[in-house]
């Protein structure tokens, strides 16, 4: 048609707007008849495109929000009442120790759900993924609520909680990356950072959630937070996966996923096949996770228990610090990455790698003053900013460094281990080192910045990739 059909030079449109239907020469007017047709047809199928699309940054969005919370709920529940459920036979530092080492049991568990879901996800699709992860997360999260405690069933009870806490890491392994290609895979080019940087902002909107829920179950009187009060957090996600489910089956496949299926550009063993081929983006994804997760671990969960059983805070000072600082990031996290796509993602890495090692030490002189307003300060400071100047463009680069063949096995891969090593173990090695060091702060530093010299030196070597195609 276009071979048959030239188009008209750009300065002959003004002109021949003005001529009478009767001037119009009838070859004219089905070529433009047919050009109408096609731009007609075009618009059409764009604005189902962006419609879709639409469903889609929702669906991953919320779905990611559901699991998040069921992740973190744990996390900020664990250090307040969980040595005294469930290993109440221990002295408070070691209770505390075994508390966080339960806590990494679900890091462990994610580079394991990484690859077995990363297999699926490169082979048969990103959205049946989702599907599974989500119901898998909700059930494991219903049953902690329901558990019965050390002083019911004995040693039975850390047992089930480690083997369901394990459940949670294993399906969120799968979900963590899954929304986020599902998003970002989709997205226009010039606004993958913003759309990744969406997705992202989900993990710190349920963090908000699981921290209402913090805020509010921990102003029940210490009888009943321990014996009902602390069980209805988890008890609430039944309701909230049932809703994901239905929001995530209006939802299409992944149109990088659909477009290498169609020309058989699928992977037999995505992860050999990354570990052959494509280990160098997997250690630069790696080794910034591990000092990305480290900070905010540190700082959102490991200051909890170092704030109230060591320095003798109160714990609504340091649940409201963390819930400030996520209401902070639900913004700051897509901004940082709407400007990567302006700046770069390397650019945007390196500024926030070089501030959580410059803060690092502020953080705890200003957790050591005791004065509410610095407290909440830090943690505000600390998982409120700087950590979102990495998190927020992650979504986006992390993606960027793989084909479309590995990219679920690739992303999974770096970033399940990076987060093992860097945020799972982070509080417990805290906590040991704190106990090493007899309530000395300074090991914790040392350890942290030698993290992010490792992650600042896999940045300065990687290439820009903002403007690769996916």
């Amino acid at each position: 048609m276009s071979q048959q059909y030239e188009t008209a030079p750009a300065g002959a449109g003004a002109t021949s707007g003005h001529a009478s239907a009767s001037e119009v020469h009838p070859h004219d007017a089905n070529a433009a008849n047919a050009a109408n047709s096609a731009n007609a047809a075009t618009a059409s199928a764009t604005q189902g495109a962006s419609a879709n699309y639409g469903r889609v940054v929702a669906a991953s969005c919320f779905g990611t929000a559901i699991e998040w919370y069921d992740f973190f709920i744990y996390g900020f529940l664990a250090p307040i009442v969980f040595d005294r459920l469930f290993f109440p036979q221990l002295d408070p530092m070691a209770g505390m120790i075994a508390v966080f080492a339960t806590f990494a049991v679900g890091f462990i568990a994610r580079p394991i759900g990484g690859i077995v879901f990363g297999h699926f996800g490169d082979r048969i699709g990103r959205k049946s993924i989702l599907l599974f992860t989500l119901i898998l997360m909700g059930v494991a999260t219903t049953m902690i609520g329901l558990l019965p405690t050390y002083d019911m069933v004995g040693m039975w009870a850390p047992v089930m909680l480690v083997t369901l806490r394990f459940v949670q890491g294993f399906a969120l392994g799968g979900e963590s990356v899954g929304g986020l290609l599902m998003t970002v895979e989709g997205a226009p080019a010039h606004l993958r950072g913003l759309f990744g940087g969406l997705i992202q902002a989900a993990g710190p909107t349920s963090i908000v959630g699981a921290s209402l829920a913090i805020v509010l179950i921990t102003r029940l009187p210490e009888d009943d937070l321990l014996t009902w009060g602390w069980r209805l957090p988890f008890l609430v996600s039944l309701l909230l996966v049932a809703l994901g489910t239905y929001v995530r089956l209006k939802v299409e496949e992944s149109p990088s996923f659909k477009a290498a299926e169609q020309h058989r550009d699928i992977a037999k063993v995505p992860v050999a096949e990354v570990i052959t081929h494509y280990w160098r983006p997997t250690l630069v994804t790696f080794f910034i996770c591990l000092a990305e997760t480290s900070f905010f671990y540190l700082v959102a969960i490991f200051s909890l228990s170092y704030g109230t059983k060591t320095l003798g805070l109160p714990r609504n000072t340091m649940a409201d610090g963390v819930l400030y600082a996520n209401i902070l990031a639900m913004l700051t996290i897509p901004a940082f990455g709407m400007l990567s796509d302006k700046l770069g993602r390397r650019p945007m890495f390196l500024m926030g790698l070089a501030a959580t090692a410059i803060f690092i030490y502020p953080f705890f002189l200003m957790m050591g003053s005791k004065e509410t307003a610095l407290v909440v300060s830090a943690i505000v400071i600390g998982a409120g900013v700087i950590h979102p100047m990495m998190f927020g463009p992650e979504g986006s680069f992390f993606s960027e460094l793989f084909d479309t063949r590995v990219r679920f096995s690739g992303v999974s891969l770096g970033k399940q281990i990076g987060t093992v090593l860097g945020g799972g173990l982070a509080p417990m090695i805290a906590a040991s080192l704190l106990a090493w060091s007899h309530g000395q702060i300074w090991p914790v530093i040392v350890y942290f910045l030698v993290l992010a010299t490792m992650a600042l030196i896999s940045t300065v070597l990687v290439r820009e990739t903002k403007d690769r195609t996916l």
